[in-house]
């Protein structure tokens, strides 16, 4: 490495760490902006680029005992999304059986996914054996290798709305259905299963908040003390800033 060379990684390392109050402004907005797309896809291709910078942005999540469970599914073949979307059809069903009353009037009414006209269909995956069976940070909770396979999904899902890609999470489907669809060995479960691809429009707020399906809860009485229930006399200050950042947040404003 000659000494520009050297002298240009230093920069880029020291860059890499640093964060510009637009910067700040910008990965808040984003996490506002992410949206569980359904009823929005365009057929318009998504560009290689494109989604191999939203796979980059996805293999590089944090990971317990940097094990990386995770392994990619891309579909775009239409039988196959037909078959994931007849396994979505016969779950969808028996799952509005499952409301009662007018809530289950309203859940027919939802758009629950967009498997046949997303460009691109994929499966986040996660390898149960990949790390061998003593794994740094798992020998106690052994689901944390499922639980790093979900961070993936929502590194993706912030990359992807950066780039103006929509992305939707299908979840109403039997796992089994979906790992004799894909193949899957069986030590790989199917972590998530989502719909990708660039949209007519994304909607102001999450379209079940919008449908008054549930509201979103109040993020101070979601917080607890030192143990569960427990409170801080010396809280006030905090709770008032959050309280003004959910606020602003509930408004699409970023909160900084």
């Amino acid at each position: 490495m000659n000494q520009g060379d050297s002298m240009q990684a230093t920069e880029g390392h020291q860059t890499i760490h640093q964060f510009s109050d637009a910067d700040r402004a910008v990965v808040y907005r984003n996490i506002l902006a992410r949206r569980d797309v359904r009823g929005q896809f365009l057929p318009d291709p998504v560009p290689d680029d494109m989604l191999a910078r939203i796979l980059t942005a996805a293999h590089f999540a944090p990971s317990v005992g940097f094990m990386q469970p995770w392994s990619f599914v891309l579909v775009r073949d239409a039988a196959v999304k037909q078959r994931v979307h007849e396994a979505f059809t016969t779950a969808n069903a028996e799952a509005a059986d499952m409301f009662e009353g007018e809530q289950r009037e309203v859940y027919k009414t939802l758009r629950l996914e967009g498997i046949v006209e997303a460009p691109i269909n994929l499966c986040i995956t996660c390898d149960r054996d990949r790390a061998g069976p003593v794994v740094i940070g798992r020998t106690h909770i052994k689901a944390m290798d499922i639980y790093s396979s979900v961070c993936a999904v929502q590194n993706l899902w912030l990359a992807a709305r950066a780039e103006g890609l929509g992305v939707g999470w299908v979840s109403i489907f039997k796992q089994s259905a979906i790992r004799e669809i894909l193949q899957l060995p069986e030590r790989i479960m199917p972590v998530a299963y989502l719909c990708i691809g660039k949209v007519s429009h994304f909607f102001d707020k999450p379209e079940l908040e919008a449908a008054g399906w549930r509201p979103r809860l109040p993020l101070d009485e979601l917080l607890h003390f030192d143990t569960w229930g427990g409170t801080d006399e010396n809280a006030d200050g905090l709770n008032a800033e959050i309280r003004a950042c959910q606020a602003k947040a509930a408004r699409g404003i970023a909160p900084v």
